[in-house]
């Protein structure tokens, strides 16, 4: 006979044949779940700024790149030195006014008759401003002049550096010897800086002053150098006229070292670096003489990398020189004064403002200029737009990695972030593009300032004042908190 059981007398049967302790006492030990402590809650962006011991003021801004939605903000109008973040500006003016296929480059140029190796006429080295040209670029338009069957010039040699300033410094604020702080031409040579080198010899030192590169390093005297017996200052500088006149202090120096300096006279350290690599190469040169030279038969011709790149070694390395020259390009491209890094930025906010919408106040390209000022707000409002119509931009920007409090590299944190940094002595600046583990992008901006301890930094300390250095790398922490924060927004 076969049964049949329904879904109902399989379950009343199944239950049946428990214990009845099973069901009739309770279990010795609760299932309830063990209590724990909460975890705690996160920081806000409030706390971190805080926690971080910062003095002056802290501002941050942040938005959804593609859709320009405010996510956060703190002080975000709040009217800060940018320090070289003003270099994300200088960027897209550059590339907008200019156009991604434009190069830079330096000619050699002649006027007159070539006969038995002899130049009847004037040879021209032409520039118009390349801020990566160095000593190998210049020997290697010497080598073209010689290949091009002169040795011998016979009238006059011309160094044009008129298509833009010269400006003697970038920020007469700075101390003299700062390398960062150097002079801009139309042309320039190993970024206007010159390597001095010193080393102990018996009771005295043995020094030289070169325009190094990579593979030259031809001595020159428009930059000179004398050792003195003074308590301080290290280093003091004086217009000799015809060259650059630098002393150092004897007891700052030790058995052997070197720094490089700025040049103030672009043209003149050119005319004597290209003149001695000539002699080198057999090609005779008269006296360089200065001035504006059109026309003429081009010889040589060292043609500049592309504009994306050179604004990628920019914003990479921070180079002062490349954004002042990039600036006063732009400007002139538009009709713009080139002669004043002044006028020239004053051209360039008014980009910005017709570009973008905002305002912003620079006083250079570089953001070396401490009375430049910008919010933390214009700076997103740039870099959201700018996301929408000039996408390629994120990527010619710096890798920002992840860091814990000892400023250990964070191994497979979501956040990545494409930022320019910015500093200065009590300004502390990041902005730029933050990525989490969804990919999509956040334009953001953290400016710190404490204007009024910068300002009271007299001038022949500013190089390495006190306190600055912890201040720095506290506005750092706080940034990397901030990112991590918002990466898993």
């Amino acid at each position: 006979m076969t049964q049949k059981f329904s879904r109902r007398s399989f379950l009343a049967s199944s239950l049946a044949v428990l214990p009845i302790a099973a069901c009739a006492e309770a279990p010795s030990n609760s299932l309830r779940p063990v209590d724990r402590p909460a975890p705690p809650k996160p920081k806000s962006a409030s706390d971190l700024v805080s926690d971080a011991g910062i003095t002056g003021v802290t501002a941050f801004a942040l938005a959804d790149a593609r859709t320009g939605r405010r996510i956060a903000g703190s002080n975000d109008t709040a009217l800060l030195p940018p320090a070289s973040v003003a270099k994300i500006i200088t960027g897209l003016y550059a590339l907008d006014v200019l156009g991604p296929n434009f190069r830079f480059g330096t000619e050699v140029v002649y006027k007159g008759t070539i006969s038995n190796g002899v130049l009847n006429g004037d040879l021209v080295l032409r520039g118009n401003g390349d801020p990566l040209l160095d000593t190998d670029g210049l020997n290697a338009l010497v080598k073209q002049v010689k290949a091009a069957g002169i040795n011998k010039v016979v009238g006059r040699f011309i160094v044009d550096a008129s298509a833009i300033g010269p400006i003697s410094m970038i920020d007469a604020g700075q101390p003299a010897h700062v390398g960062y702080n150097p002079a801009v031409s139309g042309i320039n040579l190993n970024y206007n800086r010159v390597h001095f080198e010193w080393k102990k010899e018996g009771a005295d030192f043995a020094v030289a002053m070169e325009a190094r590169s990579e593979n030259l390093r031809p001595n020159v005297r428009s930059s000179r150098m004398r050792i003195v017996d003074r308590a301080g200052p290290v280093y003091a500088y004086e217009d000799a006229g015809s060259y650059d006149s630098w002393t150092v202090a004897r007891g700052a120096l030790n058995n052997f070292g070197s720094r490089w300096l700025p040049t103030r006279k672009p043209k003149a350290h050119v005319a004597e670096v290209f003149t001695s690599l000539a002699n080198s190469n057999g090609l005779a040169l008269p006296k360089a003489q200065f001035g504006s030279s059109s026309g003429g038969t081009r010889i040589a011709f060292d043609q500049g990398a592309e504009l994306p790149a050179v604004v990628r070694g920019m914003l990479k390395f921070s180079t002062n020189l490349t954004a002042e020259v990039l600036g006063l390009t732009a400007s002139k491209a538009l009709g713009g004064n080139a002669g004043s890094l002044k006028a020239s930025a004053k051209r360039m906010n008014q980009w910005v403002k017709s570009k973008y919408g905002v305002n912003v106040s620079l006083v250079d390209h570089s953001g070396l200029g401490d009375k430049s000022r910008v919010t933390a707000k214009a700076l997103v409002d740039i870099l959201t737009k700018a996301h929408q119509t000039q996408p390629d931009f994120e990527a010619l920007l710096k890798p920002i990695p992840m860091r814990d409090e000892k400023g250990n590299k964070i191994a497979g944190h979501p956040a990545k972030v494409m930022a320019k940094t910015g500093t200065l002595n009590f300004v502390s600046a990041l902005a730029g593009y933050v990525r989490g583990a969804d990919g999509r992008a956040k334009a953001f901006a953290i400016v710190s300032g404490d204007v009024p301890r910068r300002k009271s930094i007299p001038k022949e300390n500013r190089e390495k004042p006190r306190g600055a250095k912890t201040w720095n790398t506290r506005s750092k922490r706080l940034q990397q908190k901030l990112l991590q924060k918002w990466a898993l927004l």
